[in-house]
């Protein structure tokens, strides 16, 4: 455990996969957790089920590429958590398609989420952050941030967007004691996005994950735990001289 006890924090697209691993770690750790999802329902459940632990747990629903719904769900958990210490940047989506071929409003909407969302999030919460000189950021960005992939153009741009962001927000913002790190999963199964992006490869006669993780080192896929367990570092104490970094979790799938 990293001794996070009594600190608070906002995951986006936390009602279920990666995002519900991280705040299910968080909790876990002694914090409290907001969650922000378009899954108002799935998020609601959620949260019910983290608060059992007896830490505080929220969640609010908006389209986080809708900057008013940003506003509108962050100051929510904002008020009702009290300040902010860390943010996790999670909420993401990837269609699969070739650039030359992808419908337009699959580009802008990947561009939406990915990164005008994280955007629009990052920008309420870190002013507060600055205030009291203290706090951790850690975006979810992929592998496919740090290697172009066929089929995933958009998404790739997108993540490599994740990457860019990462280090420069790390430079602003690192003389008020504030760390700014990425998580580059790998392959990761067990989510909602896996599933989605698994239809999609089977309707484009793609190879699936279950054949594609046999050519990974360690010869299995990641889990949603594998990357919470990662942030959960990285919003420590433990790691409080790593800023500006994009950390890869892949099981050996790519490692630079």
């Amino acid at each position: 455990m990293y001794g996070l006890e009594g600190r608070k924090a906002i995951v986006t697209g936390a009602a279920y996969g990666i995002g519900r691993a991280i705040a299910e770690r968080l909790v876990a750790e002694g914090c409290d957790v907001g969650i922000f999802d378009k899954d108002a329902e799935t998020g609601r459940q959620t949260a019910e089920a983290l608060s059992k632990s007896g830490r505080k747990v929220v969640s609010v629903s908006g389209d986080i590429s809708v900057k008013e719904d940003v506003e509108k769900g962050i100051n929510a958990l904002m008020a009702e958590l009290g300040p902010i210490d860390i943010l996790v940047n999670n909420a993401g989506i990837c269609p699969i398609g070739k650039l030359l071929e992808m419908p337009e409003r699959d580009w802008h909407a990947v561009f939406g989420v990915n990164v005008n969302g994280m955007f629009y999030v990052t920008r309420l919460v870190v002013p507060g952050m600055i205030e009291r000189r203290r706090g951790a950021v850690v975006n979810l960005a992929s592998w496919m941030g740090k290697s172009g992939v066929a089929n995933y153009g958009a998404y790739c741009a997108t993540k490599f967007a994740v990457v860019a962001m990462t280090q420069a927000l790390a430079g602003e913002v690192g003389e008020y004691g504030i760390r700014v790190n990425a998580v580059a999963p790998g392959l990761i199964v067990q989510t909602r996005m896996r599933d989605e992006s698994e239809r999609d490869r089977r309707a484009k006669g793609l190879p699936l994950a279950e054949d594609r993780a046999k050519t990974i080192p360690l010869r299995r896929p990641g889990y949603p735990a594998d990357i919470a367990r990662t942030v959960a570092f990285l919003v420590s104490d433990e790691a409080d001289y790593i800023t500006g970094e994009t950390v890869s979790v892949t099981g050996g799938l790519w490692n630079d």
